[in-house]
Formats: C-alpha cells, sequence, structure tokens
C-alpha cells in the first residue's frame, strides 16, 4: 500500500495554509493528524498532488470558555480533549466520546476538525456535534462563516466546507441544566462506531425541557432522531420513558448495511444503546 507521488508542505498559519490551498487548488489537501486521510492515500481513494501540514498552527490548537460557548481549535487532537477540564466540567461527553476514538496513538495524532471534515459515517464526532447543536466555523482567507452542524454533514464523506476553504474551530454551546452522555457499540479493531448515540437532555427539574439525540454509525450521514426527541421532551427520565425512546430509536432511518453489522442489527443496536445511554443518565 503505497500512495502516488505528492510534494509535503508544512504551513506556518492559517493564513499560509490557506494561501497553499489558493495556489494548488483542487489538487492539494490538509494534513492535520492524517489517521483518515493517510490509509486513504495508500488505498489510493484519494490522490493528490500536494499535502498542507497545519498540525503545528498554534492559531487551531486552543480550547476557550467564551462564556455561553467553548470555542475548540480544528487542530485540538482527541487526547487534549480526553484530558481538558473545561471539557469535562462543561460538555462532559466530549471528553467521554474522545476517550473511546482508537489507542492512544491515534488520540495523541488525530483532530477533531480532522474527523469532522473526513466525514466517516462511523466517527464518533458528527454525532456529538449534532447532539450539541455546535456551530462549524470555516475560513476561505478572505472571509468566514459559520455553518451548523445540522448542515454540515451533507452526505457520505462530504461536507459544507468548499475548496480552498478550512475548519478552524467548532462552538459548542454550554447549559448548566443540560446532562449528556455518549456511548458506542464499536468494531473491536478500529473503535470505529458501529452504532454509536450521543444524548444530550436540558431538564429542568426532574423534567426533560428538551432533548437532542444523535447516532453515529447507523446511517451514511450522521443525524439526529426527531422521534426519539418528541418521546422524551417533557417527560421525566423514567423507566417507561427510557423504554418508548428506545424503542422509537432510528425507525425512519435509512440504515446501513455492511459486513460488520446488517441493516436489521444496527437498528436493533440503536435501540438498546439509546436505552442505555438514557439509563446512565437516569
Amino acid at each position: 500500500m503505497i500512495p502516488s507521488s505528492f510534494t509535503y508542505k508544512k504551513a506556518s498559519s492559517v493564513s499560509d495554509a490557506l494561501a497553499m490551498l489558493k495556489e494548488h487548488g483542487d489538487e492539494a489537501t490538509l494534513l492535520a493528524g492524517g489517521h483518515s486521510l493517510i490509509p486513504a492515500l495508500k488505498l489510493r481513494l484519494n490522490d493528490y498532488g500536494y499535502l498542507i501540514d497545519i498540525s503545528k498552527i498554534s492559531e487551531l490548537k486552543s480550547i476557550d470558555d467564551k462564556g455561553d460557548h467553548i470555542e475548540i481549535g480544528a487542530g485540538v487532537t482527541h487526547g487534549e480533549i480526553v484530558d481538558s477540564a473545561l471539557l469535562q466540567s462543561k460538555v462532559p461527553f466530549f471528553s467521554e466520546a474522545a476517550d473511546l476514538i482508537g489507542d492512544v496513538q491515534v488520540r495523541n495524532m488525530g483532530t477533531i476538525g480532522g474527523s469532522i471534515a473526513h466525514a466517516d459515517p462511523a466517527a464518533d464526532w458528527p454525532a456529538l456535534l449534532l447532539a450539541a447543536d455546535a456551530t462549524i466555523n470555516i475560513h476561505n482567507g478572505s472571509s468566514s462563516r459559520s455553518v451548523a452542524a445540522a448542515d454540515f454533514f451533507q452526505g457520505l464523506f462530504h461536507t459544507a466546507v468548499e475548496e480552498g476553504e478550512m475548519i478552524t474551530s467548532i462552538s459548542v454551546p454550554v447549559s448548566a441544566n443540560a446532562k449528556t452522555k455518549y456511548i458506542k457499540f464499536m468494531q473491536p479493531a478500529s473503535r470505529f462506531a458501529i452504532v454509536g448515540c450521543a444524548v444530550n437532555l436540558e431538564m429542568s427539574g426532574g423534567t426533560i425541557s428538551s432533548a437532542k439525540v444523535a447516532y453515529a454509525g447507523v446511517s451514511a450521514t450522521p443525524f439526529r432522531d426527531s422521534a426519539v426527541e418528541a418521546t422524551l421532551a417533557g417527560k421525566s427520565l423514567d423507566d417507561a420513558t427510557i423504554e418508548a425512546a428506545g424503542n422509537a430509536a432510528a425507525d425512519s432511518a435509512s440504515i446501513m448495511s455492511d459486513h460488520f453489522a446488517s441493516e436489521s442489527y444496527r437498528k436493533q443496536m440503536a435501540k438498546v444503546y439509546t436505552k442505555r445511554a438514557l439509563k446512565a443518565l437516569a
């Protein structure tokens, strides 16, 4: 497994990386952690003339408390998210999810921005961003734009990022009344999600005032399940509510089938893992 020949370039800043992208057009792509890109190049699934390394750009490496939201740089690694006291305190299911990704080497090199840019249907971050109602911030060198997670993931390995653009950060809303959880049924070798369930409940006393429930690995595109959310909203998190919400999971989704799991098995596991995530919060 040897990739086609390419020219390696190392960017020193966001503006430097964007200038290189503009110079080389669709012949170039960004290299962050490389755990998705390099295997794809080796398998000749992707072919680029230029790889622009953005892994050492300090502008992309911060996790900042902005009051009503946390700003996570696109170059922050999974391991840094695991260890972030701020995320553990304010958005705990981000740290939980990051700790389930790959192995130590993957967590120490792979980045949140690289993962969502690749948009693998079995990746964990897309479901987390949907459940968190996060916003992805994108820059093209002359202007910036922000895209809601619900509009960002547009299909199998397809996102709202356009040629000449790069993800710079992710904005994650925080709430003192939120209860969050992420669990997954993982492929044991890669630890990718066969089924991943991200739950974000806004609580008012003992009642769920609103619910955001999203899935990874179930469909070609990560999705929030409106039926599950409607079942939870306005209810207490008791056994009857958990059972009803779990039974509603993935009923209207277009479900994948592959050599890891059939369509019917994935659908059943979506129900099982929804119940497990909710029971962990009860």
